[in-house]
């Protein structure tokens, strides 16, 4: 039995989609990598929205068996409206993955979590043997940091303590996200707060440094993972 109310028949994207043309092609690109049996990391975003419709509909048309692990609640609702079977890490070990990205550099090296899923969507990368990074032209930078900040989701008793152990680190400016919906700062769907940070510069170790500081639980840093770039 499927629910038949509105809001679970109907797609769940707000706004337009920029570049609709470009990332319809490299949803449809990574939707040829499916196989029958596989476990998919699923991740947030637009091209992942659209990513998400076209493997389901490979799935519908060639009957093939296949689950997805979505690293978000909006990726689980998407999931759950184009009919892809979904799991947990719980329960299986993606074949393999795909996400979008923030940042990348030379060297295949990520910023993520500007759509505040970081946690969840670094445990589905670290789990899978690959995971596809779709992105745009405009992602590519010559140095992390060059663009965006670095999210990292900290513990809400831990805000004061972190900021503090960041004056040990090349910081230029240290800012909590606050909600575009509500009063106050950001929520992440753990129930935690995410400091957007300005660095001057991000050596290879800085993922492990951050992650050490007590109150935190992940980075938007990405180094070192076994990703491939797919871009549109």
């Amino acid at each position: 039995m499927t629910w038949k109310n509105s809001l679970a028949t109907q797609p769940n994207w707000s706004g337009e989609i920029s570049r609709l043309d470009e990332k319809k092609s490299v949803a449809e690109k990574v939707s040829r990598f499916v196989e029958d049996g596989d476990v998919i990391g699923v991740g947030s975003g637009s091209t992942s929205y659209l990513a998400v419709q076209a493997i389901a509909e490979r799935v519908k048309k060639e009957k093939l068996n296949v689950e997805a692990i979505p690293t978000s609640h909006e990726s689980l609702i998407n999931c759950s409206y184009f009919g892809l079977k979904t799991t947990t890490l719980a329960s299986a070990r993606p074949t393999w993955g795909f996400d979008g990205a923030d940042e990348v550099d030379d060297h295949k090296r990520l910023i993520k979590g500007r759509g505040g899923a970081l946690f969840a969507e670094k445990l589905v990368m670290a789990s899978s043997p690959k995971t596809y990074i779709l992105v745009d032209e405009s992602k590519f930078v010559s140095r992390l940091g060059e663009k965006f900040a670095v999210p990292i989701e900290i513990d809400p008793r831990a805000i004061h303590l972190v900021e503090t152990a960041l004056t040990d680190y090349p910081v230029e400016k240290v800012k909590l996200r606050m909600a575009e919906a509500k009063d106050g700062p950001l929520i992440t769907e753990k129930g935690n707060l995410i400091l957007d940070v300005r660095f001057s510069r991000i050596d290879v170790g800085l993922e492990k440094e951050l992650g050490a500081i007590p109150g935190v639980i992940e980075t938007g840093l990405f180094i070192g993972y076994p990703v491939e770039i797919l871009t549109m």
